[in-house]
């Protein structure tokens, strides 16, 4: 009988641990949090210092009595959750349902912490053991509480205010609110022109370019030359006064170092997975997971990397050591720094309690592991190893030199520049990223001497004009979030994917782009909870929460003052109308009744125009201007095919809005496929419809079987097929670029989350953040949320049911009523 018991999250991380501290102990895992607070109101209690009422996570009750029957048999329990707030926190919770259960009586209880799955980093924790952090616990306890009150006071309020269904949370808002006002910045952008002035010439068989940067002895600034006009006016000059030649005036030479970037924290990590492997955040954090738990090298389950939630840059001097070591074998002395090079955090609340992300071992090489990996683990593994490298190498060096010339004069000045890379240090293994690479690359002038005269072959003009900052990629977003203090590296997939999850954006082209219903939340929560989506106040509480991590801050006094403005601005807010949430008076009247303002209103497929006289005036239009109601049913021609050269039309029937490729033949109909839901009918383009009606994709064959796998989007959403197996693709990734690689690995992955024989999981239950499903049960269609399930009372909803009506029928349910899903489309508010 084993007299150590030792309890993890992860059921892969307890198999692992098992071989390495043998027989006297069991190993039981928690699968992750056992206690959360009652989905319900009440579940924190202002008026009695916040107490909050916790129980045991249905799903993993069964966990929670095999570790409460094997607690019986053991002498010390040993908890050893994750090693961060949230680890902490489980570990509390598993302490307190055994005390409740009175199962720790004549037992030692101790907590455990090790950073990465090694034999030699686990059997050290478990000698080490230590008690729970309270500090840890009460900050995790008090982000809890903080999201539970936001998210059961807001969330109601949007109901009211907006529609039913909406939620809002404390950090997933001021997010939303850099999407909206990055689209909004970029709709309100107006471009310039400008230009700039070149001369193209050669030297010894060299070409070369140089561009103008002084004309009459003032420098130019980017709008210096600002049209077509101005460009011919300096070319002409040029022209005629330079006779045809540029002589060199100045040469600078200098040396140039780039040093290596830090090791990976789990944000830097995020942003470069999605840069360089193209993976989104939340497939980096669930690779990096699989890589940091174990993996099967032959004989042995070994742990590749250390934990990868983390903000540090630091590493140990055991790994630095290593790193060294293999930097002298196999690289030599020159790429070996005098000393180790030591990083400093430049993250807003950076919590440097431990180490960054590499690996366990640099001995062990990407080509070594590679044939125990999977080709996202090896991708990833293989950026973590060289990082780790390559942050302890010397920096790679440069030979740059500028050159001026002068044309028609001392004040007419175009400069040359050029590099060498004269050592690459560091650039032996490791880019940062791919753009760095293409900036660095050789650069070569001809050898010119002060006082040489080289012969101009063209003088001309660029026109350019000035762009829109890009919307936010999943890499650029992680970066904000970070730099604004939003959040916690640990969070930013979570809000990411909640953001999406709850159609507040969608991810177009790999950038996101706010959808009607997240442009109406984020204003009503700027106009009316503008101090509670600030980025300022958002970092500074989470600042607060750090504190409270760190022993200097109590929690219960940060949440009364948090909790103080923020109830009594929700009271304040019980009062707005609906219309002022949900409508935007335009400065325009109305061309059919011609009595009354139009506004801009959200409507059930997203924002329209419409009379602010209605019911009395039913006139309708799209924000680009098509669907005019007053000129009969919507259409809009998109383009032409280029294959069948027939036309792409945008319709809207009674279901929605379609693409229609050419017009009926006799009996046969044309091909049609239904607008996704994600696009607006004004974002359609051709480029949009021809996708469309290029569906289903052929991927290719599957690498096991052979046969034919393929992307399309169905009644219930985009999925891979692959011989008559179906898997829905996620929300934060696209039809259109899905490729046969992750096809085939999403369709290894378990059955939906929604639980066995769950059609679609419809979204995330606003109050408890858990699943709610859709089933095909013996007498029909039902949807289900923990315990409650409510029947469909049409079976053609199947199709169409959504989160929103889901919700009222469970709300009905719950509180014994009928209710009914009404298919007959609304007019808006």
């Amino acid at each position: 009988m084993a007299s150590h018991l030792l309890i993890v999250e992860s059921p892969s991380k307890a198999k692992t641990l098992k071989k390495y501290l043998g027989k006297d102990f069991e190993i039981l895992a928690s699968y992750g949090h056992v206690r959360d607070l009652v989905p319900k109101t009440g579940a924190v209690d202002p008026d009695d210092d916040f107490r909050m009422k916790y129980e045991v996570i249905d799903r993993n009750a069964k966990h929670v009595d095999a570790i409460a029957r094997a607690v019986k048999d053991a002498d010390t329990i040993l908890l050893a959750t994750d090693p961060d707030r949230e680890g902490e926190a489980i570990a509390w919770h598993l302490s307190e349902i055994l005390k409740g259960k009175r199962s720790l009586k004549g037992k030692t209880l101790k907590r455990v912490v090790f950073y990465e799955i090694t034999e030699g980093a686990v059997k050290d924790a478990v000698k080490h053991p230590r008690d729970i952090s309270m500090e840890l616990v009460n900050a995790q306890q008090a982000r809890r509480a903080l999201d539970y009150l936001v998210g059961f006071n807001l969330s109601p309020l949007l109901w009211k205010k907006i529609r039913r269904g909406l939620s809002a949370g404390r950090v997933q808002s001021p997010a939303l609110r850099l999407i909206v006002e990055r689209e909004i910045e970029i709709e309100n952008f107006k471009s310039r022109e400008y230009w700039s002035i070149h001369f193209d010439s050669e030297k010894a068989k060299t070409p070369f370019s140089a561009r103008l940067t002084h004309f009459k002895g003032e420098k130019l600034d980017q709008f210096s030359v600002g049209d077509a006009a101005r460009n011919a006016e300096i070319t002409g000059f040029l022209e005629s006064h330079g006779k045809g030649a540029a002589r060199v005036s100045e040469i600078e030479k200098k040396r140039k170092l780039r040093s290596p970037a830090p090791p990976f924290t789990t944000s830097t990590l995020q942003q470069e997975a999605v840069r360089k492997l193209g993976f989104s955040t939340d497939r980096a954090m669930k690779v990096a997971q699989s890589l940091y738990e174990g993996v099967s090298l032959g004989k042995a389950v070994t742990g590749l990397i250390t934990y990868m939630r983390t903000d540090s840059v630091s590493l140990s001097k055991e790994a630095v050591a290593e790193i060294r070591g293999y930097i002298t074998k196999n690289f030599g002395s020159d790429y070996l720094p005098k000393s180790p090079v030591a990083y400093k955090s430049t993250a807003r609340n950076a919590q440097e309690a431990h180490e960054a992300i590499r690996p366990t071992s640099i001995a062990r090489t990407p080509e070594s592991v590679a044939p125990f990996l999977n080709d996202e683990q090896r991708k990833l593994y293989e950026m973590i190893w060289k990082r780790a490298l390559s942050c302890q190498m010397t920096p790679a060096k440069f030979d740059t030199v500028a050159v001026d010339f002068t044309v028609g004069g001392a004040g007419n000045v175009f400069r040359a520049t050029g590099q060498t890379m004269v050592f690459p240090g560091f650039y032996a293994v490791y880019h940062e990223d791919d753009d760095d690479v293409v900036e660095e690359e050789d650069k070569r002038l001809p050898a010119l001497d002060k006082g040489d005269t080289v012969p101009i072959l063209k003088l001309y003009g660029e026109q350019h004009f000035t762009q829109p900052p890009p919307r936010y990629s999943e890499a650029s977003l992680v970066k904000a979030l970070e730099q604004y203090g939003i959040g916690r590296p640990s969070t930013y997939a979570s809000i990411i994917s909640t953001l999406v999850n709850r159609e507040y954006v969608v991810l177009e082209k790999k950038r996101f782009q706010p959808t009607d219903v997240g442009r109406v939340v984020n204003k009503f929560l700027t106009e009316h909870f503008a101090h509670w989506v600030d980025y300022e106040f958002t970092a500074k509480l989470e600042n607060e929460l750090d504190d409270i991590s760190n022993g200097k801050e109590e929690w219960v006094p940060v949440l009364e003052r948090f909790w103080k403005d923020f109830s009594a601005q929700v009271g304040e807010k019980e009062s707005v109308s609906r219309k002022d949430v949900t409508q935007e008076v335009l400065d325009e009247q109305c061309p059919k009744c011609k009595a009354h303002k139009l506004t801009i209103r959200l409507g059930r497929r997203g924002r329209f125009i419409g009379c602010s006289g209605y019911p009395e005036c039913d006139y309708t239009r799209n924000l680009d201007g098509s669907g005019d109601s007053a000129e009969g049913p919507a259409k809009r021609d998109i383009g032409i095919d280029p294959k069948t050269k027939k036309a792409i039309q945008l319709l809207q029937g009674p279901f929605g809005w379609y693409f229609q490729l050419g017009e009926p033949e006799g009996d046969k109909k044309p091909k049609r496929v239904s607008l996704p839901k994600n696009i607006a009918p004004e974002a359609a383009t051709l480029e949009v419809a021809l996708k469309m009606l290029a569906l289903p994709r052929d991927l290719g064959a599957h690498p096991e079987t052979g046969k034919k796998v393929v992307a399309a989007i169905g009644r219930f959403g985009p999925y891979v097929n692959h011989d008559g197996h179906f898997k829905s693709i996620p929300k934060d990734e696209n039809v259109f670029d899905i490729t046969l690689e992750r096809a085939v690995a999403l369709l290894k992955e378990p059955k939906s989350p929604g639980g066995r024989g769950a059609l679609r999981v419809l979204g995330k239950h606003p109050e408890d953040g858990q699943s709610v499903s859709l089933y095909a049960g013996k007498y029909g269609p039902y949807v289900k949320h923990g315990k409650v399930n409510a029947t469909l009372p049409d079976k053609d909803a199947i199709a169409t049911v959504t989160l929103e009506e889901a919700l009222a029928l469970l709300a009905a349910k719950s509180k014994g009523k009928k209710t009914k899903v009404v298919r007959a489309r609304k007019k808006a508010a």
